[in-house]
């Protein structure tokens, strides 16, 4: 389906074709209408497909349809999301489409100072993105007024709540008009995402495009079985094989992905990391020196999973595997957007095969393994047969220890009595028989 098919603004078409697009995803064929006619959404669809404007066209189209009618200081539209990456994500994304309009559109989100962010708020915007966090410190810094807030969206909500912002999110929504469009926005749906949408969404329409929890059909995975303290000898030698030029690399922890920054480093590989612990500005200047090819390695925390964008990344790591199975889903979302392929590839210690089992299970399939020759490593499920194996007591052994043993007590002890078994108790009282 076609974007010129919708009848929208003739400056959202333009924009639209500068972009590059022309056919709808499926997200966007199913959400963008119904949204359009001020319908509350709770929309399943997985990463790079698109959300981002089934959200965001209808939202724009609409206040071009109705302007305000008077100046006010609360922002039209809230778009939250959680985290920082993906708030400057969305604020150029959206800034993209609505290029040609005369609206003003700002983010707010942690990690940077509060003054530049409140000047823009008290001179008033129209659509505002903002981490929950960050705007409730502007909240009660009375900072910015949400009373007039129209359309509010809830984008990546299951990330939101696994990061605990739950409270943050029903609080917001106090501060927000009664009568207001609420999209709400999810890679997976689960128990805790539809008791949310049953608190916050009216009379909504549910949007699902693909199967829960599944990934994208375009991305190749594969597993690598390796020994943990192989999986940096394994990297450069896949490196060199394969000539990944491109390459985003998702660890667990920020230790962990120091650790593999500095080993690059002695290997000679140009790489950056980007995690929690870098400021802003350092991990904005890594994403753009990856994007420019200036670096062969980015190497990523779970903070970074949902908020890189990346065109035409090809290849994600997994150096090691996430602690939680849905995050696997997140974090090679990365690859393979808009329909282009891409390999999702996971390196996994024995240690790590459990989480391996959780990650199949959770997407239905069972993910292809390659044993790359110098790195063989033996199963966990064949470890535990040996060492049980090793463990059973052994038949033949153990009747020739009791033999012996009974060897040594039918001896005569000094007495030149037998040790013999003991002769039975004789009963200290006589029972009388019933007559």
């Amino acid at each position: 389906m076609n974007f010129s098919s919708l009848g929208l603004a003739p400056e959202l078409l333009q924009a639209i074709e500068a972009c590059g697009y022309t056919e709808m995803t499926p997200v966007q064929e199913q959400a963008i209408v119904p949204a359009r006619r001020g319908k509350d959404l709770l929309a399943n669809a997985q990463t790079g497909t698109g959300k981002t404007a089934a959200f965001a066209l209808p939202i724009l189209q609409q206040m071009i349809d109705k302007p305000r009618s008077e100046p006010s200081n609360s922002p039209r539209a809230i778009i939250l999301t959680p985290t920082r990456e993906l708030a400057e994500q969305l604020a150029d994304t959206i800034g993209a489409y609505a290029q040609f309009l005369s609206l003003t559109l700002t983010s707010v989100y942690g990690g940077v100072k509060m003054g530049g962010q409140e000047r823009k708020l008290k001179a008033g915007v129209d659509i505002l993105i903002a981490t929950p966090g960050r705007l409730m410190e502007h909240i009660a810094q009375c900072n910015v007024e949400l009373s007039a807030a129209e359309f509010v969206v809830l984008d990546e909500a299951d990330r939101m709540l696994d990061m605990g912002f739950i409270n943050d999110v029903q609080t917001i929504f106090q501060h927000t008009a009664k009568k207001r469009q609420t999209l709400l926005f999810s890679a997976t749906i689960s128990p805790a995402v539809n008791e949310l949408a049953h608190k916050i969404l009216h009379n909504h329409q549910v949007v699902r495009v693909t199967k829960q929890n599944a990934t994208a059909d375009t991305v190749q995975h594969v597993v690598y079985p390796v020994d943990e303290r192989s999986k940096i000898d394994l990297f450069m030698d896949l490196l060199t094989q394969n000539n990944w030029f491109q390459i985003l690399v998702f660890t667990s922890t920020k230790d962990q992905a120091d650790r593999l920054l500095s080993d690059l480093k002695l290997h000679k590989v140009t790489a950056a990391v980007c995690h929690g612990d870098k400021s802003q500005g350092t991990r904005r200047r890594a994403l753009a020196d990856f994007k420019a090819g200036d670096i062969q390695v980015l190497i990523a925390t779970e903070v970074a999973a949902r908020g890189l964008d990346i065109n035409g990344l090809e290849f994600v790591l997994n150096f090691n595997l996430p602690y939680l199975a849905e995050d696997y889903v997140h974090r090679i979302g990365r690859a393979g957007r808009a329909g282009k392929k891409g390999q999702a590839i996971s390196f996994v210690s024995r240690e790590e095969e459990r989480t391996l089992d959780n990650i199949e299970r959770l997407i239905g399939n069972r993910i292809k393994r390659i044993f790359q020759p110098g790195f063989e490593v033996s199963s966990r499920d064949a470890l535990i047969k040996t060492v049980a194996k090793k463990q059973r007591p052994n038949r033949t052994n153990k009747s020739s220890k009791t033999t012996i043993s009974q060897g040594k007590t039918g001896s005569k002890p000094a007495n030149g009595k037998p040790k013999g078994k003991a002769a039975p108790k004789k009963p200290k009282h006589k029972v009388k028989k019933k007559k």
